[in-house]
């Protein structure tokens, strides 16, 4: 990919410009007749084939090339956005949802004990969730809590003992909670939230996905593979929420664009996270860029392993980083689509990791041996820049406040 060209007007295209771009079964699935990704320079199409003249092409011998990752996603996200579309219009009486075995007491324990874990790694984001409405900040929390036990399988203290097989396995339990039998307190919050907002399982296991990816593959070769990976281990996050979260009333909003917006958040995050641990990552044996833009900027893991601050490898980084606050901007325009109690917590994430891209450029992008981060500050500085934004909105919030 060139990335110094790469634009998006929409989220859930921003692809990797290729050689040949090939058209999909996506647009039969959308109705899409013509699809266009948009460069500063160049615009590609992809439409569907016109007839040869004289001759009609058997449908039978039409071959169907490969979908791209964003494809792929772009499925699941009009999956979420058709569930929680038919939720909004009503939700059918006759819906029979399982029954969570842990009621009472014991259940407000299992959502209370979600709440510290969330207050103890992720200490902003339980704040702004404490605008919510009791239920939704309850669902939020055990939401995140079944995130971090995921990730904890393959980043944790035993992930040198993970096997596809425990995966599996834990793949297995969340189709038992889903279904009504959570195997302890935590499960069981979870099960009781997805009982009452319409949260779909793919997003979940879709992060077990990620996590099996983390078990065998150590680097990608395109942005497309890196794509799927970056929705798999965080976009499936914001897929997960928006119903918790909810949409405002009085939005015009598509479901299917907040649904991308929330996804872009979290490719977002996921490739600041990438980039600001690029030091770290080779450490343990790990390249999350793409193979062939490194080639294209005449770098490669050689050159990331030795740890070498370059002219290449710094006009290198202004690319991903540039690419990462597009995915911010994407991002930010769904926020204000979201319920008004709920936009605080999201958008002080965003504000806060998009500062953290700021900092790989002001320690002259060493990421090898420098960590950037957002110090404690300037966190505190954005909250109230947050809660100010997601008020009154971009259109009325001051642009020299703006971060």
């Amino acid at each position: 990919m060139h990335t110094a060209t790469l634009m998006s007007g929409s989220v859930v295209w921003v692809v990797t410009p290729k050689e040949s771009i090939r058209c999909s079964l996506l647009n039969q699935f959308i109705g899409v007749k013509t699809r266009s990704w948009r460069s500063s320079s160049v615009e590609w199409s992809c439409s569907r084939p016109a007839p040869t003249s004289g001759h009609s092409v058997s449908a039978s011998l039409v071959v169907t090339p490969p979908r791209t990752s964003e494809e792929l996603v772009y499925e699941v996200v009009l999956r979420q956005a058709a569930l929680v579309g038919e939720t909004r219009r009503k939700r059918p009486a006759t819906v029979q949802l399982p029954p969570v075995p842990l009621r009472g007491d014991l259940l407000n324990e299992a959502y209370e004990r979600c709440g510290e874990v969330c207050a103890e790694y992720a200490k902003t984001f339980y704040l702004g969730t404490l605008l919510m409405t009791p239920e939704r900040r309850r669902a939020i929390w055990a939401i995140y809590v079944w995130c971090r036990r995921t990730d904890e399988l393959v980043d944790g203290p035993n992930a040198s003992h993970m096997t596809p097989t425990a995966l599996y396995r834990w793949q297995n339990r969340l189709e038992d909670l889903f279904d009504g039998r959570p195997y302890d307190m935590y499960d069981a919050a979870l099960s009781d939230t997805v009982s009452k907002f319409p949260v779909d399982i793919q997003p979940f296991k879709d992060m077990i996905d990620g996590m099996r990816m983390d078990l065998w593959k150590s680097s990608y070769n395109t942005f497309d593979e890196l794509y799927l990976y970056c929705y798999y281990v965080a976009g499936t996050v914001g897929l997960m929420s928006v119903p918790v979260m909810g949409i405002a009333p009085d939005s015009k909003a598509s479901t299917e664009s907040v649904y991308s917006a929330s996804l872009a958040l979290g490719i977002a995050n996921q490739l600041t996270n990438i980039l600001r641990d690029v030091g770290e990552d080779a450490r343990r044996g790990r390249v999350y860029l793409p193979q062939d833009e490194l080639a294209q900027a005449g770098l490669s893991d050689d050159d990331i392993f030795k740890g070498r601050v370059t002219d290449k490898w710094r006009s290198f980084m202004k690319g991903q980083i540039r690419r990462a606050r597009m995915f911010f901007e994407e991002a930010e325009k769904g926020i204000y689509e979201l319920n008004s109690a709920s936009r605080w917590p999201v958008l002080a994430s965003l504000l806060l990791y998009r500062q953290i891209l700021d900092a790989i450029e002001a320690n002259d992008y060493n990421n090898f041996t420098r960590r950037a981060y957002v110090g404690k500050a300037k966190k505190l500085a954005s909250l109230p820049i947050a809660y100010a934004r997601a008020l009154l909105g971009p259109s009325r919030f001051p642009e020299a406040t703006r971060t």
